[in-house]
């Protein structure tokens, strides 16, 4: 695979030389986001400077927000390094990813947070993948074990936050299943499958209370330690406790298809074609596939759209046309794999024309408009990096899927 990109790398290269016998080239999509995100990351890379901090947003006042390890987004910046190495094979871009992953490198004994999927398996495991390090697999492997800490049994579940005790005994939010690609990885690269059986103990229990008839999410449930019994069902950064918030929406899509993609077991796969067809069918989702920050905010079509929302959707949904394609099932597979695709591509070309930023714009983010948490008025219509990590990771998979 590194040699597709290294390929890619020199028709961009030589697409440069012919500039002066041909006035202009028409680039693909994914072809001119990689050559912007380069000259904007290097922009971005610039401005965090020699730091142990890595970027996240920036304030409203124009100010670059740095932010240190434990920050749930710190494994993103490193992430998208890592996708510019891959696309370039450019040595400076291995310099740099391998400098702020390490930055992250103490969070794999952090067992105050579910989110070492967010913090290493994007930074640590891209980093894998593409070098084969076996220092990044060893940080793989304690992060893994960290995060089991934090199973109950009973429950069937992880637990998300520590925080707010007073108003949750057990609380596990819908963004947990992003992190469970770390369990499965960390089954694979040790052939211990206590890992596995985590990962599916709790995207199975997610199953079972976290949807709504119509496929929809709630965000946060807490359960009871004893009996596993769910004593409450409410959000923390969607709109309400029965609207469905559209990150939330984007995560439950990206993790039930991981989740079938690692086991290979159909419930999953079926679970995210329901959450699919929540997503394209919903009448609030704006033609452009561009989601507002929930989708049952009041004031729609004056509410924020979710760029943040849209990249991740975009990504999955090029990963679920794959998989449906070579899926053994008896559901007209074709047809969904193919409208998978074109909402995956409809996505990253809207996000690539509407909403990126300039060069030289945000202090080097890539896209602009995400939302954090409407609610607590918090980095609402902004650059995010995680917005950043998912739109590359689009379109790389864009590149991969093309025949």
């Amino acid at each position: 695979m590194k040699s597709v990109y290294f390929l890619f790398a020199c028709f961009l290269y030589l697409i440069s030389c012919v500039g002066n016998k041909q006035e202009s080239v028409e680039l693909s999509i994914p072809e001119q986001n990689i050559d912007f995100a380069a000259k904007q990351l290097e922009i971005l890379n610039q401005n965090v400077g020699d730091t142990t901090y890595n970027p996240r947003t920036i304030e409203d006042s124009g100010i670059l927000h740095l932010i240190p390890s434990k920050d749930w987004t710190s494994g993103f910046y490193p992430g998208a390094l890592w996708y510019m190495y891959e696309f370039t094979q450019d040595s400076t871009w291995l310099k740099e990813a391998i400098k702020y992953t390490m930055n992250v490198e103490q969070e794999k004994y952090n067992n105050k947070t579910h989110d070492m999927g967010f913090k290493i398996n994007c930074s640590f495991g891209n980093g894998y993948r593409l070098t084969g390090q076996e220092e990044y697999r060893n940080v793989l492997i304690q992060s893994a074990k960290v995060l089991s800490t934090r199973f109950n049994e009973s429950v069937g579940c992880i637990r998300s936050w520590d925080h707010h005790q007073h108003l949750w005994q057990y609380p596990v939010i819908i963004d947990n299943m992003m992190n469970l690609e770390l369990l499965f990885l960390a089954t694979e690269l040790t052939g211990d499958s206590s890992f596995y059986h985590i990962a599916v103990s709790h995207a199975d229990t997610t199953i079972k209370h976290h949807f709504r008839p119509d496929y929809g999410t709630y965000h946060v449930l807490d359960y009871d330690t004893i009996t596993g019994k769910v004593l409450s069902k409410v959000t923390h950064q969607g709109y309400a406790a029965e609207s469905t918030w559209s990150r939330g929406q984007a995560w439950a899509l990206y993790g039930y298809t991981m989740c079938y993609r690692e086991t290979g077991k159909e419930r999953y796969l079926e679970q995210a074609v329901k959450i699919a067809d929540f997503i394209i069918n919903h009448p609030a989702m704006p033609e452009d596939c561009v989601p507002y920050w929930d989708f049952d905010a009041p004031q729609i079509p004056d509410e924020p759209r979710d760029v943040s929302a849209a990249a991740i959707m975009s990504s999955a949904f090029f990963d679920l046309s794959k998989l449906m394609n070579e899926a053994n099932v008896e559901i007209p597979k074709d047809s969904l794999s193919n409208e998978y695709r074109t909402i995956a591509e409809t996505i990253l070309t809207n996000l690539s024309q509407n909403y990126r930023n300039e060069v030289g714009e945000h202090a080097g983010f890539l896209l602009d408009h995400s939302v954090g948490s409407k609610p607590h008025d918090s980095e609402v219509d902004v650059p995010i990096i995680y917005a950043d990590y998912y739109f590359l990771e689009a379109n790389k998979k864009y590149m991969e899927s093309k025949p």
